[in-house]
């Protein structure tokens, strides 16, 4: 089992702190993670620094962990402009870079973005298309529903070869398919139940084997929204809060039915259920303190999921 940590972007505006970014990331850094990730989120309540910069600024203060968003809501996006910011970050960090792609649930509010919502699928179908075209072909030509190039380059390409690890962000069987299909690895959403997770997790793997795929060459993630407290019923109060903010549409109890809170024994079950489920890597994603929340993981959680 391998495990990955968030990266901060709760901010409330003029409350940047990059001493204690830095500072959090080199300390990810040294002890061990295997990657450091962001979500996206563009509208809400919930204070939230765009995955992009916040990627970026973090890849200048480290040198070795890998660095991902899990996910971008790839449809909301220009494929034109996210392959070049993602293959211009992937020459900033030398390499580092993960991708995470998903449709994003039809509970957005896509008039915000020009997009309609019946048109999601096709709309995140092509754009993914697009965006692997641009990154590995020195010319594109592409006559598309929603977009076109005609004799097309982009330069630089990623500096990982063909592109960056996808991973999809799926919880409909068709959407796990696909993410055989066309991915690198599959990744259950933070606002998913373990319970859910252990049932998408063998949709994966019977796709994987009528695939003929090697099983070991595809990854499967689990963001896990956690909070580590002797008290247990403070943690559930500050963890249901913070992600009410996030997740508006869900209700309290469905919000503290995805976290894993309380003192180190109940973490120490919640994630090895997650283990049990299928995760090889699990994304640790404190939501508050996170510093402090990092340090107690480390030393009190993670040691006995070895």
């Amino acid at each position: 089992m391998r495990f990955a940590i968030s990266i901060p972007q709760f901010v409330s505006d003029g409350e940047f702190d990059p001493a204690r970014f830095r500072a959090y990331m080199a300390r990810a850094e040294a002890l061990g993670f295997e990657s450091a990730w962001t979500l996206e989120q563009t509208l809400g309540t919930m204070p939230f620094m765009s995955p992009l910069q916040t990627l970026s600024y973090a890849a200048a203060c480290t040198e070795r962990i890998r660095l991902g968003c899990v996910v971008f809501v790839t449809p909301l996006h220009s494929p034109v402009h996210l392959a070049k910011d993602l293959s211009t970050l992937d020459q900033l960090s030398r390499g580092r870079i993960e991708i995470g792609v998903g449709t994003g649930g039809r509970h957005r509010m896509f008039s915000a973005f020009q997009v309609d919502p019946t048109s999601l699928v096709a709309r995140f179908n092509e754009g993914l298309r697009l965006m692997k075209a641009l990154w590995t072909e020195p010319r594109v030509n592409f006559d598309g529903r929603f977009w076109q190039l005609k004799d097309a380059a982009m330069e630089p390409k990623p500096f990982q070869k063909p592109h960056p690890p996808i991973w999809f962000g799926a919880s409909h069987p068709d959407a796990l398919r696909r993410a055989v299909k066309y991915g690198n690895g599959f990744f259950g959403a933070g606002s998913s139940t373990t319970k859910r997770f252990a049932e998408q997790v063998p949709i994966v793997r019977q796709a994987l084997a009528e695939a003929g795929r090697d099983a070991a060459s595809f990854k499967i993630g689990k963001r896990v929204y956690i909070a580590v407290d002797n008290d247990a019923h403070r943690a559930r109060r500050r963890i249901s809060e913070s992600l009410h903010r996030f997740y508006p549409f869900l209700e309290l109890s469905d919000l503290e039915a995805v976290a894993v809170y309380g003192p180190p024994d109940a973490c120490v079950r919640g994630l090895r259920e997650v283990a049990e489920a299928g995760a090889e890597l699990i994304l640790l994603n404190p939501v508050f303190d996170e510093a402090e929340q990092t340090e107690r993981l480390v030393a009190e959680v993670v040691p006995r999921l070895s």
